[in-house]
């Protein structure tokens, strides 16, 4: 090992130009390679982190006007659902369907505490919903079933909203705030970065609205789903269902509007796989003009050392060791120009990752562990390629005729 390590520094010093120009040409192909892929990571972080965090689980329904006439109604008939429809969905019995969700949207009211007051939505929801909307609760709890048996006044407000109410988001739990004349309990506090809406049990919406069987929405929760074709066919089923109850074309996609999250979901992850494909693609043939040059490079080394290679064949050197010397030396100069080149793409993605902090487009641009991974056996399997060929011609050289060679 000593040997080829001195064998590959007196390559190295032989040829620094060249060796400096290409691999140059190396550690900018693994540069550009490492931002591409930071900057792929970035997005589908801020996809995740957005998209995401409604749960990709679910699709969420609302009513809507018929455009075709159906066993004698006209078109343009309104449908408004009821709560019984969730019920109609549930006992359609679709191992995919883990529950729907009726929801209820209240109007603008006015919430006011003596220190101050603002005005908001309210939602009437079940427990399971804030999850589906990507919120998360920071202080104090969440909407339970103790809550919609009960009726009970109570609410979940966005963070933003009772810092403006109250001193902090942390004493507002299990204070009080006035709703139309009614007091309600602050339950608990969620963090969001766009919502601002507040929540209230759905039986207590339902009260407010004159016990309605009316709802605005349905979101259904789906389970152990893995493709496309399995989230086109849940959502033909709730189409179908709500057809059924409410007398309109199955066909009538106007009738009923349906956000299938699970679906667009598996269509942004796919679009993103072919992005960060297409990114790997381009950096490797960007690398590809440095592994030309260290080929090259070890041509040339092979040329020069013909007579050594013929004297190292004529006592006893195997082909093995001969074709293991030069592939050694190519992965090493492909090696150390490509970790400059690493060093330097992370610490750019590093740089990128704070002028990027507040932007919602990008999160994180920097590479993981398995990026760094993936790049040192791309390295190897550059390096290894690039003197691969030049090996193959030190094979072909005849100890005889190497040893004529001056």
């Amino acid at each position: 090992m000593f040997d080829l390590t001195r064998e590959i520094m007196q390559t190295l010093r032989n040829n620094r130009l060249r060796t400096a120009l290409t691999g140059v040409s190396v550690a900018w192909g693994i540069f550009m390679l490492i931002i591409l892929l930071g900057m792929s990571r970035g997005v589908y972080n801020s996809f995740n982190s957005g998209f995401m965090a409604q749960a990709s689980n679910s699709m969420q329904v609302w009513g809507g006007r018929t455009d075709r006439p159906y066993h004698g109604y006209k078109e343009g008939r309104t449908i408004t659902m009821h709560g019984s429809d969730a019920d109609a969905i549930m006992n359609e019995g679709n191992i995919h369907v883990r529950s729907a969700l009726p929801v209820i949207y209240g109007s603008t009211v006015t919430i006011s505490t003596p220190r101050d007051y603002m005005s908001a939505y309210y939602e009437g929801i079940y427990p399971e919903y804030l999850k589906t909307q990507g919120h998360s609760i920071t202080y104090g709890r969440n909407i339970n079933e103790a809550d919609i048996r009960e009726g009970r006044k109570v609410i979940v407000m966005a963070e933003r909203n009772v810092n403006q109410l109250f001193e902090s988001a942390e004493e507002a739990v299990g204070q009080y705030v006035t709703i139309n004349k009614l007091s309600f309990r602050v339950i608990g506090v969620y963090k969001s970065e766009w919502g601002q809406n507040v929540y209230i049990p759905y039986s207590t919406a339902r009260m407010l609205n004159g016990f309605s069987e009316d709802i605005n929405a349905m979101v259904v929760e789906v389970q152990d789903m893995k493709t496309i074709q399995q989230g086109e066919q849940v959502e033909t089923v709730v189409r179908e269902t709500l057809a059924r109850e409410h007398e309109f074309s199955p066909d009538d996609k106007a009738a009923v509007w349906i956000w299938n999250r699970f679906t667009n979901h598996m269509k942004m992850s796919d679009g993103l796989g072919i992005l960060d494909m297409a990114i790997w693609i381009i950096g490797i043939f960007t690398m590809l003009s440095g592994v030309i040059g260290v080929s090259n490079i070890m041509f040339v080394s092979v040329r020069e050392r013909t007579h050594e290679i013929g004297i190292r064949r004529a006592i006893g050197a195997g082909p093995r060791s001969v074709l293991t010397q030069i592939i050694m030396e190519s992965v090493f100069i492909t090696g150390l120009f490509g970790y400059i080149g690493v060093v330097f793409g992370i610490a750019v993605t590093e740089i990128l990752n704070i002028m990027f902090a507040d932007a919602e487009f990008i999160k994180d641009p920097t590479v993981t562990v398995a990026i760094a991974l993936q790049v040192t056996l791309v390295l190897i399997a550059a390096g290894s390629l690039a003197g691969l060929f030049p090996a193959l011609k030190a094979l072909k050289v005849k100890p005889v005729e190497a040893l004529r060679t001056e």
